[in-house]
């Protein structure tokens, strides 16, 4: 009988120490061990020793031999829990070794250090250099410093007595060649012990960390609020929104609608208003487009499965809506949470995500929406929905101002700046966007400006904000076009490196945009820009040719379209598809139905596009399959490829993706296969039949390949040794029994998934992956050995393992 267990730190530490009790390593000295782990702040795929330093929230200075395992991981989980962006180290260090560069980056770096002062804190210089740091960069302003006394008196640190004072004797002993050093030391510890601080004594743990994440949350809320110039009048609407939630009120579940039309700050309002009462709850989630998510394939269910994280802390596997309603209305019942559900227009979203039945005493939902009705559907009264004004007379020139003046506003703009902010009409979005446009402009340019937009009779938004984009460059514009069309809500570093296989240099281009306002990067690192920008930009692709799809340059299925009455509406592709229309013109299709459909091919619709540098397929079956695909093609991504290969003509020599889930191929390319270096992710993932990988050496310079679920291979080829290969995944393979000793070669190698695999041993050249920080080999019924090899991979974390009887 198997006993599967999920491993994670504590176990490879266990098993770690375990086997270097048995075995020994050669070392020029004796270890202390400070840490034990990789920095947790520190994305997977960077192994090397000077890994890339991000803006972090706070830093954690702790001894770890005293609190590793205890108060610091539950601290610092505690901190992520609450969205604090913290750095760990967690390095193994020899004794008398320097204090790393990167970690002095890393103190530089943060707002806040909270230094966990244990019994031997001060027995460890790395730790006294580390506090060194950190003081001095308080003195200077740039963080500030939360000390933790952890069973110990703060007299204790600031007099050096005790342990503290042993400790110091020995430092005396071992550094009077450096009594400036131990002098900097005294120093730090006198002048943190005297700020003030958390004492665990008498105290539960868990208290304390609650304490520290809601104090350090309320100030990063505090200065976020703060620093945002773009909070014009927001203050005296938090105050009305506060009044609607009636927090006193703690029996009581409340839904509250924020209502008003694209552009007048709905979401920036449910924002603040999020931050500055998050903490007054057991848990809580913003979820942000909620309308564009639901339109997409299991929408719903995705967004269910984000509040399961985040206000559960649990990973379920929700098949459908109906099952997830009954997992959150049973789970929620008992628990005071805060919910927004930002950009709503369908009731049935409520009623997914968020219905009052389910949640316990003293919940508050907030609703933004531009469809009043809907919220009158969930029974809101009067009282229930705050209608969101425009800006007041004065609020309006002060937002425009400060975006359109980098300083105080010039005497000779002021009769202009009363035409652009009276032509804006209080709208908080074409104000941002005119002011950002006009900024560095000298004045007959601003009157060049208004000019053009005072031609428009209608004064339409839509005119408002299309004269930035007018002003782009070329390839800015295209850069916008595709995010509006394609990438909005993506990862923006693997959308810039699609944009820059393009040509159209993404990292100035984004730079650009955002400086116009008219995309913005969120906390999770994705492009987004506002939804009236979006159809801005799509409406600009589309009345190039209104009626003549096949001559535009980019072509999209979005649900609004699909489910349109108007058959003209969605008729696009059955024109560029069916009737073969398409031309050189097409750049980008993105046909992703929310239901699956066929549509019947006479020709080869692809044939005559031969500057396709985008194709996305899913949920459309084809008559016939076709057979050409442009060399020009940097993404190719079709769900459920019905051949057995690609044709022999595929030679996109550009390809950065290749991803083709589901599908039916057996050998995904012929042997006469261009050279494609610029490809770094491949995903064949429940590709069934699959029997031959491709030819790894047409792919140098793969970093993610997804072979999870094809369950035909039998064998990899020698040539998978990828270098820069950073996440490979063979999970579900169950015919796979073994692989190449060429796994050694993968040096940049960081998460490795073998999982239900057929494997009996693991290479002996694993031990070379240095950088490897997550094997995974749960559900590995074959698995004999479990190689001693493992106790050189200095940066592994986690383990997922299946324990039995004959592994040895």
């Amino acid at each position: 009988m198997f006993i599967i267990l999920l491993v994670l730190a504590s176990l490879i530490l266990y098993l770690v120490n375990f086997l270097l009790g048995r075995f020994e390593f050669p070392s020029s000295s004796t270890p202390e061990l400070e840490h034990d782990e990789a920095p947790q702040a520190v994305p997977s795929s960077s192994s090397s020793s000077t890994p890339e330093i991000l803006d972090f929230d706070v830093f954690l200075s702790f001894r770890g031999e005293d609190t590793r395992n205890s108060f610091t991981d539950h601290l610092y989980h505690g901190l992520k829990l609450k969205g604090i962006n913290t750095f760990r180290d967690e390095e193994k260090l020899e004794r008398g070794k320097p204090i790393a560069p990167n970690l002095l980056k890393a103190i530089e770096h943060s707002k806040f250090a909270v230094v966990v002062l244990s019994k031997d804190y001060a027995s460890s210089t790395w730790c006294l250099d580390e506090l060194a740091h950190i003081v001095k960069c308080m003195k200077e302003g740039r963080l500030e410093v939360f000390p933790v006394f952890y069973h110990i008196e703060a007299s204790e640190v600031r007099k050096q007595t005790g342990n503290f004072g042993k400790a110091f004797a020995k430092h005396e002993e071992n550094f009077k060649k450096e009594k400036g050093k131990v002098k900097k030391w005294r120093r730090a510890l006198r002048k943190v012990s005297e700020d003030a601080g958390w004492d665990l004594k008498n105290r539960k743990e868990s208290e304390v960390i609650q304490e520290i994440a809601n104090k350090i949350s309320n100030i990063l809320n505090d200065k976020l609020s703060s620093s945002n110039n773009d909070l014009i009048g927001m203050d005296s609407r938090i105050k009305k929104m506060e009044e609607y939630l009636a927090l006193c009120r703690s029996d009581d579940v409340r839904t509250i609608g924020i209502w008003g039309f694209g552009g007048i700050g709905k979401t920036t309002l449910a924002n603040e208003v999020f931050k500055k009462i998050k903490d007054q709850f057991d848990a809580s989630r913003f979820v942000s487009f909620v309308r564009e998510e639901s339109t997409k394939v299991n929408g719903l269910v995705c967004l269910q499965k984000s509040l399961c994280a985040t206000l559960l802390h649990c990973d379920e596997d929700i098949q459908n809506d109906d099952l997830g309603i009954q997992l959150l209305r049973t789970r929620l019942r008992n628990k005071r949470v805060l919910i927004v559900l930002d950009d709503v227009n369908k009731l049935d979203q409520i009623k997914a995500l968020a219905d009052e039945s389910w949640l316990g005493p003293g919940s508050r939902v907030i609703i933004t929406t531009r469809e009043k009705h809907e919220l009158d559907k969930c029974g809101l009264l009067a009282d229930g929905i705050y209608e969101v004004d425009k800006l007041k007379v004065g609020e309006d020139s002060q937002l425009f101002c400060r975006k359109a003046f980098e300083k105080e506003e010039n005497d000779d703009y002021k009769e202009l700046s009363k035409k652009f902010v009276e032509y804006a009409g209080g709208i908080p979005l074409a104000l941002v966007v005119l002011g950002s446009y006009l900024r560095g402009k000298n004045i007959t340019e601003w009157s060049e400006a208004f000019d053009r937009l005072d031609e428009d009779p209608q004064k339409d938004i839509m005119n408002v904000l299309k004269i930035s984009f007018d002003a782009l460059n070329g390839t800015v514009k295209q850069i916008f076009l595709d995010i509006a069309c394609f990438f909005k809500g993506e990862d923006q570093v693997r959308v810039k490196r699609i944009l820059k296989s393009c040509c159209f240099y993404p990292e100035s281009g984004m730079h650009d945009l955002v400086d116009k306002a008219l995309i913005k990067i969120n906390e999770r690192n994705e492009l987004w820009m506002h939804d009236l920008l979006q159809k801005m930009g799509q409406d600009i692709v589309h009345k190039k040719f209104p009626n003549e799809p096949g001559k535009r340059s980019r072509l999209w299925i979005n649900e609004n379209a699909y489910k349109s009455s108007n058959k003209c509406s969605r008729s696009w592709y059955e024109k560029v598809l069916v009737e073969n229309t398409g031309t050189t013109a097409v750049e980008g299709i993105f046909l992703s139905l929310p239901a699956k459909e066929e549509i019947q091919l006479d020709a080869d619709p692809f044939a005559k596009m031969c500057n396709l540098r985008l194709l996305k397929i899913c949920n459309v079956n084809f008559s016939r399959c076709p057979e050409y695909f442009s060399k020009e093609l940097r993404l190719l991504e079709w769900h459920e490829y019905p051949l057995a290969s690609l044709p022999s003509s595929f030679k996109p020599c550009q390809l950065v993706e290749l991803k083709m889930p589901n599908s039916r191929i057996t050998q995904l390319w012929h042997e006469s296969c261009t050279m494609m270096e610029n490809l770094v992710q491949m995903d064949l993932s429940n590709c069934k039949f699959l029997i031959k990988t491709p030819d790894f050496r047409k792919v140098p310079n793969l970093e993610r390949l997804i072979l999870e679920g094809c369950e035909s291979l039998e064998s990899l080829p020698y040539s998978i040794s990828l270098k820069s290969l950073k996440t490979f995944d063979l999970s579900g393979c169950s015919k796979l029994k073994e692989f190449p000793e060429t796994l050694g070669n993968m040096e940049a190698l960081s998460e490795l998934y073998l999982d239900g695999t057929a494997i009996r041993t693991l290479p002996a050249s694993i031990r070379k992956l240095r950088g490897l920080s997550l094997l995974g080999l749960s559900d590995c019924k074959n698995l004999m050995s479990f190689p001693m090899a493992i106790c050189s991979l200095t940066s592994l974390k986690y383990i997922y393992i299946c324990i039995t009887a004959h592994i040895y």
